[in-house]
């Protein structure tokens, strides 16, 4: 169960990696991403945020992930 519940963080870490920095970069060039002046939007700054939360999330799985594996 533990070697499951291992590759489960692994592939939510995995797919946190790919999936969201690709999606940033299609918010990023999203119009509402920047206001005339060029400075960026509340859209922006939110969507920069839920990245480094999933970063974050990603990095913690791995973390439990390997702690998973090393104690069993």
């Amino acid at each position: 169960m533990e070697l499951f519940a291992a590759i489960i963080l692994f592939i939510s870490a995995l797919f946190n990696v790919i999936a969201w920095p690709r999606f940033f970069k299609r918010v990023s060039a999203d119009p509402r991403a920047h206001d005339t002046a060029g400075n960026t939007t509340a859209f922006y700054r939110v969507h920069a945020v839920l990245l480094g939360i999933a970063l974050v999330i990603a990095a913690a799985s791995v973390l439990a992930g390997t702690l998973l594996l090393l104690r069993g």
